[in-house]
């Protein structure tokens, strides 16, 4: 998988946003579903720039890259941050989701619209590098437009 670097910082989150834009469009995912992955992959970048890096006084940078594989359109960004499994955070439920914004706790709305807006987001820490990957199944996504 061919990666692009990007430096861990806010800066980077544009250019990583329109890569996976055209990667989306190319592989044909249509309008509402690119949109979706790309405020996953943004939200996900966001939480490892800014907790991942900032908050633990790291430096570093993302890489990310696509392909296709197994009739799904996947996008791996890598890490050298703070781990972080999103998969394990505390999601808000229906309630916190019904609340004025003033009136809710501050926090996992970003990892909710990460979860939702892919069929699946996996992650490991290895030595090397923090990865999650971010899956959309292709052919789901052709029938339901169909």
């Amino acid at each position: 998988m061919e990666q692009h670097k990007f430096p861990g910082t806010l800066d980077a989150l544009e250019p990583i946003r329109k890569y996976v834009e055209h990667v989306a469009q190319s592989a044909g995912l249509d309008h509402k579903a690119t949109y979706k992955l790309c405020l996953a992959v943004d939200e996900i970048a966001t939480n490892v720039v800014l907790h991942g890096y900032e908050e633990a006084g790291l430096n570093g940078d993302l890489a990310i890259g696509a392909v296709l594989e197994n009739g799904n359109l996947v996008i791996q960004l890598e890490d050298h941050g703070k781990p972080y499994d999103p998969n394990f955070h505390s999601l808000p439920d229906p309630e916190d989701l019904a609340e004025r914004l003033e009136s809710r706790e501050i926090g996992g709305l970003g990892i909710y619209l990460a979860l939702d807006g892919v069929d699946d987001i996996q992650y490991a820490s290895t030595a090397k590098a923090n990865i999650h990957r971010f899956i959309v199944r292709l052919l789901h996504h052709s029938e339901s437009t169909a």
